[in-house]
């Protein structure tokens, strides 16, 4: 198996608060709900709340339930439109972490699964 290229080294060791700094996006993203979410606005870019459970396959109430997460977490912002509250991805860095896990677990299907 080859290892993948990356930009930078891992730390040596790692110290707690480090480690719950850098555990925190993979716990929020561990819900299927939440991942769901944030797939769907990598995918299509800014979306409302109605669109954005239309595509992720969630309940409104839930979406937005889980989306007040991702916007404190700094994962997602939100702008409003008229009436409506529109959200997108606020960190590209998840869509890294997501291109990654999708490459590595999802295989050769990745593009295809999402």
């Amino acid at each position: 198996m080859t290892e993948p290229h990356l930009h930078s080294p891992l730390p040596r060791g790692i110290d707690a608060e480090a480690a719950a700094r850098l555990a925190a996006p993979f716990a929020l993203l561990s819900d299927p709900s939440r991942l769901r979410i944030v797939y769907a606005l990598v995918e299509a870019g800014p979306m409302c709340v109605s669109d954005i459970a239309a595509t992720a396959g969630t309940g409104e109430s839930a979406t937005s339930h889980q989306l007040a997460k991702l916007r404190a977490a700094g994962v997602v912002r939100s702008e409003r439109r008229g009436r409506e509250i529109w959200y997108q991805l606020a960190d590209a860095h998840i869509r890294l972490l997501l291109d990654v896990a999708a490459e590595h677990y999802l295989g050769e299907n990745a593009a295809e699964t999402r």
